[in-house]
């Protein structure tokens, strides 16, 4: 029987200097999408796909995710004395409940396996998802969920992923494809950043995850790999037979918000979907076409 998918990880200790100097004193993971900032997306996603527990692995000066998902008595006071009912509903009590939430240090920047590793004694012995905040994904049904439901089904372990020019295999993970069951693809072989002339596809995997536990086993040898950080991918790969492992060409748009351009295309994409914004947005962009 197929475990539930009941935790998931939050990668949140990088320095985000691609968006300096903004990030000088702000977590990148806080920068916000119209109202929102690209973390709540994150957990809101998780939670829409049943996770029960939320493990942050976070770094110096990193707090204010921590308090952003802490119930502000002061503020909620203010808003409630000042009429501003609407504002006060908006943020609500916590939506962590007590119990629900964790925090782990990254000591030290050492990749996206190693901030993975450090979660592994909160994560335990069972399937977990991650999700990275940077990327952001506009769907119907949650990106999260879609793979919570498939996994249900196969087990093992599963990606999400994405058809990117040739010439961007050197940014991701790539995969060696086998059998194709229609959205759902078997991996055969996993590669961190290729170069586009000798990439086995361009399917290529974006932050979003489930993972045995076993994934801790290879992370722990703290191997090196490309750009001298512990890669995820490499870990990954070593799982491949055995046991299942897919990848899953998920339905929605991503915006890859560790990018400039990315970012604001998807500050533009949600306020266009939004009914109180999209009409002066609009307008916005025919001003400066």
């Amino acid at each position: 029987m197929t475990r539930k998918v009941r935790k998931a990880v939050f990668p949140v200790g990088g320095m985000g200097t691609r968006f300096l100097p903004a990030t000088k004193a702000m977590p990148k993971e806080m920068l916000p999408v119209v109202d929102k900032p690209l973390i709540q997306y994150a957990v809101e996603e998780a939670h829409a796909a049943g996770i029960e527990e939320f493990i942050f692995v976070t770094g110096r000066g990193k707090t204010s995710i921590e308090d952003h998902f802490d119930y502000s008595i002061e503020l909620q006071k203010i808003l409630t004395e000042r009429g501003k009912t609407a504002q006060a509903a908006q943020i609500g009590g916590p939506m962590l409940k007590p119990g629900q939430v964790a925090y782990t240090r990254q000591q030290e920047p050492l990749g996206l396996g190693h901030a993975v590793w450090c979660a592994r004694d909160l994560v335990g012995d069972e399937p977990f998802a991650v999700l990275l905040a940077d990327d952001l994904i506009m769907a119907k049904t949650p990106c999260l969920k879609q793979m919570v439901d498939v996994h249900a089904k196969t087990g093992g372990n599963i990606v999400a992923v994405m058809d990117v020019p040739r010439e961007h295999t050197n940014r991701y993970g790539v995969l060696d494809t086998g059998v194709e069951d229609g959205r759902l693809v078997e991996v055969r072989g996993l590669v961190e950043k290729p170069d586009p002339a000798v990439a086995p596809s361009t399917l290529s995997v974006i932050g979003r995850y489930i993972l045995l536990p076993q994934v801790f086993d290879h992370l722990g040898s703290q191997e090196v790999g490309a750009g001298g950080e512990i890669q995820l991918t490499d870990s990954m790969a070593r799982m491949i037979g055995g046991l299942p492992f897919h990848g899953l060409r998920f339905e929605g748009e991503r915006f890859d918000c560790g990018d400039k351009a990315g970012f604001l295309e998807a500050n533009v994409a949600f306020a266009l979907a939004r009914d109180d914004l999209r009409d002066e947005v609009r307008a916005i962009l025919r001003k400066y076409s």
